[in-house]
């Protein structure tokens, strides 16, 4: 079990749903947060409320350059959270090309530039602690979603590779895939979501899996076979069912 007394985080994508609720986990366990995304006003009002000690550090996840300033201005920390993303719902037959490719920048380049800010880091020390944010709908193609799937299948293969090299180093990585969360995102959905979370009941599962350790969590539990088991169906049967 991991103890998160005096631990420094940074939570990368903090500003509402998921996020929020995760540091507010994390701050009634005693981690000391550096809060960012890019809402200054809903850090500042999430850094408020919260416990612990907590500092608003703005910041877009497609800058670079940024990202790497406010790790310089952290200077040492213990682990890193990765929560941002974007998302429409559209599927080949709408196809959005500009927010098909912000989705692109944003959850998966996103990821990738945070990780080039990381990832050295915690190498060079020989210790830290990385936390991704897949989703359920990356384990296989969906309809209706081509371009979400796609950039939530590459961050979960990032952190896939990540854990394969780092095994073993003192850097631990973790996966987690969370299904439908009641937020401004899945408010664009036109459909059913079954098993639909509120975002401080998936908060909780979260953080109890970052607190317990090993790689892979994905949930709701049964909602999550579905998804997992639909990796071993044939294709034939697989775009039979989920088509």
């Amino acid at each position: 079990m991991r103890d998160w007394s005096a631990k420094r985080y940074w939570l990368v994508g903090a500003s509402e749903g998921l996020g929020a609720a995760l540091a507010r986990e994390m701050s009634a366990a005693g981690a000391e947060l550096y809060l960012s995304a890019r809402s200054e006003d809903r850090l500042g009002a999430l850094a408020d409320s919260l416990p612990g000690k907590a500092h608003v550090l703005p910041v877009d996840i497609t800058d670079a350059g940024a990202l790497e300033r406010v790790a310089e201005t952290i200077g040492d920390f213990d682990g890193v959270v990765q929560l941002a993303a974007v998302y429409w719902p559209f599927g080949a037959q709408e196809w959005d090309a500009e927010h098909a490719n912000l989705m692109a920048d944003v959850n998966l380049g996103g990821a990738m530039r945070l990780m080039g800010v990381v990832v050295p880091r915690f190498v060079a020390r020989g210790r830290g602690h990385i936390v991704m944010t897949g989703s359920l709908s990356g384990y296989r193609g969906l309809p209706g979603a081509a371009a979400y799937v796609a950039t939530k299948s590459g961050v979960m293969a990032l952190a896939e590779s990540l854990h394969a090299d780092l095994r073993g180093t003192g850097v631990e990585v973790q996966l987690i895939n969370p299904g439908f969360i009641e937020t401004r995102l899945t408010e664009k959905n036109d459909f059913h979501m079954p098993f639909k979370m509120q975002p401080d009941e998936a908060a909780q599962v979260y953080f109890g899996h970052m607190t317990r350790g090993g790689f892979q969590k994905a949930f709701p539990r049964l909602f999550s076979w579905v998804f997992r088991g639909s990796q071993f169906l044939p294709d034939w049967l697989y775009y039979r069912i989920f088509s």
